[in-house]
């Protein structure tokens, strides 16, 4: 297996990007956070690799940190979790936010994720939340019914699925209050 790939940056495409190694360009499907943390292209830069082998394909994906690969890879051990569904989940949650999720039984979270529905959610809840290392549930203590009372109000109001993961991740590490306490500051992270 092909664990890195250093070089420089060829180029970039939708799905991923083009990495110059000693001449030869290894094409590689990036989720977007790490299309984000890319330098520009002709820089140099290293990304971790997962080649993805199907009867049909070799297809190698590029991610800027472990935690992201180890994400995408314990993903694709879910039944009915392909590379590409993984790859969204890379793009629209960081690694610590999926932890997050899975510890504390978030299927709405995932569930927000492009292609993903409500029981493919469940499944990737029950299926990762013995083999990935998650925050303890101790640390998180009683947010977990807050902030998802405070999320279910927010989207209620209108706003994405998006908008109120982002206000809540501001919001939620310093909420120790109750669930009105929580939306009044989560609408002005939104505001």
């Amino acid at each position: 297996m092909i664990g890195f790939l250093s070089g420089k940056v060829a180029g970039r495409t939708l799905e991923g990007c083009v990495l110059d190694v000693g001449g030869v360009g290894y094409t590689m499907a990036c989720s977007g956070a790490t299309l984000a943390t890319l330098p520009t292209d002709g820089s140099s830069c290293r990304l971790l690799t997962h080649l993805h082998v199907r009867e049909d394909a070799l297809v190698l994906f590029g991610f800027a940190t472990e935690s992201e690969r180890q994400i995408f890879e314990a993903l694709l051990s879910v039944s009915g979790v392909g590379p590409k569904v993984a790859l969204a989940v890379c793009s629209v949650l960081a690694p610590e936010q999926f932890r997050s999720a899975v510890a504390t039984d978030d299927v709405a979270a995932i569930a927000a994720v492009p292609g993903i529905g409500k029981k493919t959610a469940q499944r990737i809840v029950i299926d990762l939340k013995e083999k990935l290392a998650l925050p303890d549930l101790h640390i998180l203590g009683n947010r977990h019914d807050t902030v998802g009372q405070a999320r279910s109000a927010l989207e209620n109001l209108g706003y994405s699925p998006a908008e109120v993961r982002q206000a809540l991740t501001e919001v939620a590490p310093g909420a120790n209050g109750n669930v009105e306490e929580v939306v009044r500051n989560a609408l002005k992270v939104l505001s």
